[in-house]
């Protein structure tokens, strides 16, 4: 009785030293290196092929508004044209005295005049925009205003922004979280196999994005103006992500030197 003959083994994953890369496409489908296309490496190659981890890491951070912008609008219609300056004036010096007494710098407040004839009569109007960075203050003084001053005084709602400056800086942060992330992940990872983490070889950023905050739907669905303080600083919010890929090398475990 003839033995049968045992089939060919068939490797399906092969470790090759990082030094030796190009080897990997040499192989076929059975995981058998073509003919004459084998190199062997030496020890001494093989000690001092880098080995490297490879690690993505992900992060988004957010951040609000920093400035706010409100526009007070005095208006007078006068037979007599001095009338007409002198009502919108007293209105407009009682309220620059009293933006100035609640600790407003003057170079955050602009103030512009208006005034033509309308039909036989004259018309001025004056406007005083004051652009905020603490919100709580903005709402004590237009709560101010509007209770000492009468309705012909029209103070606009609040129109929250970014100044470019902290949009760049929440852009800085996102990449920087994520490279922390993936360095630790890397961290972790050399730590559970049994070793160190060298310095890094490559950080690369690979994707970013960045959007304003949103309300739900049924909020969206009013007026901007009737939406609360709260809901306007939470849309005008904005939201950067970063995603980074990284290189690091790997160091083996130092051997402990025996003391002679």
């Amino acid at each position: 009785m003839s033995l049968q003959k045992t089939p060919p083994t068939r490797v399906f994953v092969e470790l090759v030293p990082w030094a030796d890369r190009g080897r990997e496409n040499n192989l076929t489908s059975g995981g058998v290196t073509q003919p004459g296309l084998h190199h062997p490496i030496s020890s001494t190659q093989a000690q001092t092929a880098t080995r490297e981890v490879h690690v993505s890491g992900t992060a988004e951070v957010s951040a609000g508004p920093d400035r706010a912008q409100v526009a007070v609008r005095v208006s007078s219609t006068k037979e007599v044209a001095a009338e007409a300056k002198k009502s919108v004036c007293r209105r407009l010096d009682y309220i620059t005295q009293s933006l100035q007494q609640q600790g407003v710098q003057a170079e955050n407040i602009t103030v512009t005049k208006d005034f033509r004839r309308v039909e036989n009569a004259y018309h001025m109007e004056a406007e005083v925009c004051i652009t905020f960075t603490e919100f709580g203050k903005m709402q004590n003084i237009c709560n101010f205003l509007v209770e000492k001053l009468d309705s012909s005084v029209v103070i606009s709602p609040p129109q929250f922004y970014h100044t470019p400056g902290s949009v760049e800086s929440l852009r800085r942060q996102a990449c920087l979280v994520a490279v922390e992330n993936a360095w630790r992940k890397a961290q972790e990872v050399c730590n559970l196999v049994g070793q160190t983490l060298g310095k890094p070889l490559l950080i690369k950023e690979e994707e970013t994005k960045e959007w304003e905050g949103q309300i739900d739907d049924h909020q969206s669905s009013r007026l901007s103006s009737s939406l609360t303080v709260q809901q306007k600083i939470k849309s005008a919010t904005i939201h950067a992500a970063s995603k980074v890929f990284l290189t690091f090398e790997i160091k083996g475990k130092e051997k402990k030197r025996k003391h002679l």
